[in-house]
């Protein structure tokens, strides 16, 4: 396995790969690596020969006052987890070599509808900064398939959208969200919650199950389930965000005759805040 922080040299070793038919797969990160990460890695190594984890810490879709400065850097940590999951190529570029006449004179890529609302209107500009980062991974690397995880569900609608509408010969493969046992979505931001915290998160998927129960069961009174998953979150000491019970497919919000549906979440446990999503057959 070799880190390469250029674009310059993560091109000559993708390209002597690509003269021997090699099938690269992408997986992109933010680094400090958790099991879900790795997952993805071992779900890539199955589907393609090259398998390339990009390290990218990307200012653009961090709001002003999110925890861009705070957010952990552990590289070496990273490449110790990534060696014995089948990785092949670690990019890991400072944040000159993409963004080397800065934000402000950045072209930025827009997804319309799946962008807007939930995380979307909770931190304004982060899905501009998450789908113009992707974009020029994707390009830097020019993968054959691509992995995200489910856990953030309205990210990964907005990469399809955007690899759709600009026609790029990718394969999105999203991967099932990797728990702890207790049922908490595993994340890099767990890591800030204290021992306190950490014993009260799991009311989030606890939640999101009940909520998805009441769906199976027939209940369609979406607006009142939101409200009383509302309720549980706020009594269990966490500061709810959204909890929103939308169409899969579109993320507008469920209709009666919606068959697909997906409930998402987020909420504030002190200073952390925790997503998820569960989505059902009706």
């Amino acid at each position: 396995m070799r880190t390469v922080h250029s674009l310059k040299e993560l091109r000559s070793i993708l390209r002597a790969y690509r003269q021997q038919d090699k099938t690269i797969a992408l997986v992109p990160t933010m680094g400090n690596l958790h099991e879900g990460h790795i997952s993805l890695v071992r779900k890539a190594s199955e589907a393609a020969d090259i398998v390339v984890t990009s390290i990218f810490v990307n200012p653009m879709q961090f709001g002003a006052n999110e925890d861009l400065d705070s957010y952990p850097r552990t590289l070496a940590e990273d490449q110790d987890k990534l060696a014995p999951a089948g990785n092949t190529l670690i990019f890991a570029p400072p944040v000159s070599e993409i963004y080397p006449e800065g934000l402000a004179n950045q072209t930025k890529v827009v997804v319309p509808e799946v962008s807007e609302g939930h995380c979307g209107a909770s931190r304004p500009g982060h899905f501009e900064g998450v789908a113009t980062v992707v974009t020029m991974l994707f390009n830097m690397i020019q993968p054959d398939i691509a992995f995200f995880g489910e856990k953030d569900f309205q990210q990964l609608a907005v990469i399809r959208k955007m690899t759709r509408d600009l026609m790029m010969p990718i394969e999105i493969i999203g991967a099932p969200t990797v728990r702890e046992d207790d049922g908490l979505a595993k994340s890099s931001r767990n890591g800030y919650l204290s021992d306190e915290e950490r014993a009260i998160a799991p009311v989030v998927y606890k939640t999101l199950t009940h909520a998805a129960e009441q769906l199976k069961a027939g209940n369609n009174d979406f607006a009142a389930l939101e409200h009383e998953a509302r309720d549980t979150l706020s009594e269990a000491g966490l500061r709810p965000d959204y909890f929103n019970i939308v169409n899969s497919l579109t993320l507008k919000p469920a209709a009666e005759a919606d068959t697909e549906l997906t409930l998402l979440v987020a909420a504030f446990l002190g200073t952390t805040r925790l997503i998820d999503n569960l989505s059902v057959t009706r």
